[in-house]
């Protein structure tokens, strides 16, 4: 493990660009940052809102789920309407869908692109299970920004999402530790339910078709292999959310649970080698749709 950058406010959802920076957003600040050796941690845009995860384009841009500035008891200065937005590796921000069906988005999460260019994203709600368990969605958008599929999933907060080469995604809940894959052919299969006091919260695959998982209230991140069979890597104290170039993991680490109003910028970016290569993500574009 590597610390490349501190001081973060809840850095989530890293991707690679084609450059070599790391991209990553940071909720608490509302804004998108990036990592690199030679420049360190350079402010990429403003937002608004919440800033949730990020996603890059097969047109350099970097899809983004805002969920509006909401998470728990913490506001954001400026609050924004829950979207998938495309920015600019300039800064610009565009935003692209706002409802799904005629209803509105809730709080999108995490997202991917698979390999036929359809974007997937988790819109869980509200993150209050006691007290507003909001019913939460699956959705994949086609190139038209029109929805191809949505997944109501039940008020179980479902959380990051990775595609698979076959066609399969994979998501997880974070109420119930469930790790559930969509296959090709539409049908919904539960993977594995992670131990008492994983809660998962975002993933990436490997080449070899294993599922990285980090999970906040562990302390590290879960490997289910393709047999079934799971081994635990602690990384830090809250990892979030996790990407790989080769075979380096790029974590992201929110520092401490994130449970008040005060917008703590206590997280990290840490690089973990795992001696397994990662499996290249893959990229669409979406227009803007409803």
């Amino acid at each position: 493990m590597r610390a490349l950058a501190t001081g973060l406010a809840w850095p989530e959802g890293p991707a690679l660009l084609p450059d070599g920076r790391v991209a990553f957003v940071e909720t608490y600040a509302s804004r998108i940052s990036t990592w690199s050796p030679a420049g360190g941690r350079r402010l990429l845009a403003d937002t608004g809102g919440g800033p949730n995860a990020v996603a890059l384009g097969a047109d350099d841009c970097l899809y983004l789920c805002q969920n509006g500035g909401v998470v728990g008891p913490w506001r954001a200065p400026q609050q924004r309407r829950p979207s998938i937005e495309r920015v600019t590796l300039d800064g610009a921000v565009e935003t692209l869908v706002t409802e799904v069906g005629g209803e509105p988005l809730l709080a999108p999460n995490d997202l991917a692109f698979d390999a036929a260019g359809r974007l997937w994203f988790t819109d869980p709600g509200r993150y209050d299970a006691q007290t507003r368990p909001d019913s939460g969605r699956v959705v994949a958008l086609a190139a038209d920004g029109r929805p191809e599929v949505v997944l109501d999933v039940g008020p179980v907060y479902p959380n990051g999402i990775v595609a698979e080469a076959d066609g399969a995604v994979v998501w997880v809940e974070s109420y119930t530790r469930a790790v559930r894959r969509r296959r090709p052919d539409g049908e919904v299969e539960l993977l594995a339910v992670l131990d008492d006091g994983h809660v998962p919260d975002g993933l990436a695959v490997a080449a070899d078709g294993s599922l990285w998982v980090t999970s906040v209230t562990s302390g590290g991140i879960d490997v289910l292999d393709a047999r079934g069979g799971v081994r635990f890597v602690a990384v830090g104290a809250v990892p979030t959310n996790c990407a790989f170039a080769g075979s380096t993991l790029y974590v992201t680490d929110g520092g401490r649970p994130g449970e008040g109003e005060t917008a703590e910028a206590s997280g990290a970016l840490w690089a973990l080698e795992t001696g397994v290569a990662g499996a290249a993500p893959f990229r669409g574009v979406v227009a803007v749709g409803r």
